[in-house]
């Protein structure tokens, strides 16, 4: 994500920016249009600026086509070959590769989360990626489809270990959890995964800003059917809400439609059981594997 941003998501957001996240190679291939449009104005071949450069003719192509993260040194010698305007240098620190383990359409939702002052999440699918435990992760990503690379895997592991120090760095936001319980009784990863994962979920919602309910299977009446929702408040007092399913999400800024969501989260925590009985439940299932 590029500075700036994360300090101004807060008071600015619109309807409007439920649009495409830009994707984590925008940066890359922006400042290489940069690139390629300075040297050919200066009259340089690839190959005549990558003598120039210290690099490859093929190093130039990459970074111009915005396949390669440029080196230090090479926004330095370009910015001296080009003219020393100061667009490389200033322009190569909004570069990113984006962040692993965070989807594209997630990534806005993501910065917003670390200025909130209030997090509610109610999930049905697995286990909310701010409880999870590191083994049930880990299964997460192997059961990926197409498989991830190993690289992949432990990249996206530790991009959401990192995300979790949200947890432990606001100590003064409010963090509610409603979950289902057939979400933990679903054995992903195995029976020692689960125990770990039922035990990490007990110890994480033992802070005094976390409140994890579970709505119990057998329950007869259902405000969320619709499906898994997010709702955050930001420090101006506004709400926004966000959405989720196969190869996509919404970030919802409509004041009627958050309040719909609104609405729905609250009758929704009226039909669970209460935090103490959650978390006596969740100690139940642990005990019986």
């Amino acid at each position: 994500m590029t500075d700036g941003t994360e300090s101004t998501d807060h008071g600015d957001v619109t309807a409007c920016e439920v649009e495409r996240e830009p994707d984590p190679s925008d940066s890359l291939r922006t400042f290489g249009a940069v690139v390629q449009a300075l040297r050919e104005h200066a009259g340089f071949s690839r190959a005549d600026f990558g003598d120039l450069v210290r690099f490859s003719k093929h190093t130039v192509e990459s970074v111009e086509l915005g396949r390669r993260m440029p080196d230090e040194s090479f926004v330095e010698l370009a910015e001296e070959a080009l003219g020393n305007t100061g667009a490389l240098r200033k322009s190569a620190k909004f570069l990113t590769r984006g962040e692993a383990g965070l989807a594209a359409w997630f990534r806005r939702w993501a910065r917003l989360e670390k200025i909130a002052v209030s997090l509610c999440t109610y999930e049905c699918r697995l286990v909310p990626g701010l409880l999870q435990s590191e083994g049930y992760m880990r299964a997460l990503c192997e059961e990926d489809i197409p498989p991830l690379s190993d690289d992949a895997l432990e990249a996206t592991v530790r991009a959401r270990l990192e995300r979790q120090s949200l947890l432990r760095e606001r100590p003064n936001t409010t963090f509610d959890f409603v979950v289902e319980e057939a979400v933990f009784m679903r054995f992903l990863g195995g029976v020692e995964v689960t125990r770990d994962l039922l035990g990490h979920v007990v110890e994480t919602v033992a802070a005094r800003n976390i409140t994890l309910q579970i709505m119990p299977a057998n329950s007869e009446h259902h405000a969320c059917l619709a499906g898994p929702l997010q709702l955050l408040e930001t420090p101006d007092g506004s709400w926004r809400g966000y959405s989720e399913g196969q190869e996509n999400g919404r970030l919802i800024a409509d004041s009627q439609e958050v309040s719909r969501l609104h609405m729905r989260y609250a009758r929704l925590r009226s039909q669970a059981l209460s935090p103490k009985d959650s978390v006596g439940l969740l100690e139940q299932m642990r005990g019986a594997l």
